[in-house]
């Protein structure tokens, strides 16, 4: 998730480059010229090329440096606000599992730099024709074939579960932060009731499916168009927050984009393309696709509730309200799944009353 950099610019001893990097702390600034300074001559690196790449929602953001060898990313990780470790295990897993993942060069673990291969400036978002979904298919069905090499891959007790406290701490961010801090809605009595009689059967419903490794945030901005000549496959990016847990995910959050939206009738030929070829890799989906694509619904609905919290609490608690921006699409995803299952008629009735789409008589949801 590409996000503008710090304004306070310190300038850097690698060379002229070092104004374009800007740095809110000038001793992370000076340890970073001194370890590149030691990584310039064995990796070939040209200190004056160093610029800006991109910026995620965390703590991290990527630098590019030209090479004699090509362009190289720069991981600027603050050791105290991000760990790195799983990183470098779960591109370790994508590696073995014949995913185009960075290749890991250099890393200072105490200091939180690291060294990537470069899989290219291009994501799939950026190339994608939104005017026209059909032209998209063979993008998506190369990630499709990474998600299900990726999951083909899968070994349980090696990723951190996608357990029920997991997925209930994920669902609570959308009352405390969507509904509480950002709509001001006191989350209290009948309103919380709800809630938790619809997280709990979200949640039934969702571990029901069998376990996989999950990237957990598969998506077009994530995957990256082949930069080399010689190389067809997507690259995969953001893969450090990688879980072992239901099988309905990765498609889920693949199909129904944070940052982009589909009619159902291409989101469904994806999907069952994703299913058939799963199901030839021995992939747990099971033999009905029209129980699958449920699956998928109802994790994409976990998916999108602990998102719409997510971005709440990007915007009030860090100061990045770009986010919230595509709030309505996840009312919207929401609101779909919702309105189709009865089973989750008293969250969409919840909703529609905090988003003012209708007025509905029964409950009173009092604003903080």
């Amino acid at each position: 998730m590409s996000l503008p950099t710090s304004s306070l610019l310190v300038p850097s001893a690698a060379g002229p480059a070092g104004p374009f990097v800007s740095w809110s702390d000038p001793e992370r600034a000076a340890a970073f010229d001194r370890w590149l300074g030691e990584l310039a001559g064995p990796q070939q690196l040209q200190a004056a090329s160093l610029r800006p790449a991109s910026a995620d929602a965390s703590f991290r953001r990527y630098l590019r440096i030209d090479s004699g060898l090509g362009s190289r990313i720069i991981m600027d990780a603050p050791p105290d606000k991000e760990n790195c470790r799983p990183f470098v295990q779960v591109a370790g897993l994508m590696a073995q599992a014949g995913l185009n993942v960075p290749q890991i060069l250099a890393w200072d673990a105490l200091q939180g730099f690291m060294l990537l291969s470069d899989l290219g400036g291009q994501t799939m978002m950026q190339v994608i024709d939104k005017d026209n979904a059909a032209t998209n298919l063979p993008l998506y069905l190369k990630a499709v074939d990474a998600l299900v090499e990726w999951q083909t891959a899968s070994r349980p007790d090696v990723l951190p579960a996608y357990d029920t406290a997991l997925l209930r701490r994920e669902l609570d961010l959308f009352p405390d932060w969507y509904l509480a801090k950002y709509r001001g809605v006191a989350v209290e009595g009948r309103l919380r009731e709800t809630l938790d009689k619809m997280f709990a059967l979200i949640i039934e419903r969702n571990l029901t499916w069998p376990c996989v490794y999950v990237h957990r945030d598969f998506m077009p901005r994530n995957l990256m168009i082949p930069g080399d000549a010689g190389e067809d496959r997507l690259g995969v990016l953001d893969f450090q927050d990688a879980v072992h847990g239901p099988v309905t995910y990765d498609i889920a959050s693949l199909m129904r984009d944070a940052f982009l939206s589909w009619e159902e009738d291409f989101v469904l030929d994806v999907t069952i393309r994703y299913w058939q070829k799963a199901r030839k890799a021995g992939l747990p989906v099971g033999d009905d696709f029209g129980e699958f694509y449920r699956g998928v619904e109802w994790m994409g609905l976990q998916r999108h509730l602990k998102v719409a919290g997510i971005f709440a609490r990007l915007t009030l608690r860090d100061g990045k309200p770009q986010y919230l921006a595509d709030a309505p699409r996840f009312i919207s995803y929401i609101r779909a799944t919702c309105a189709r299952y009865v089973e989750l008629k008293p969250l969409l009735r919840l909703v529609d009353e905090v988003e003012g789409i209708t007025a509905v008589s029964g409950y009173a949801y009092g604003r903080v």
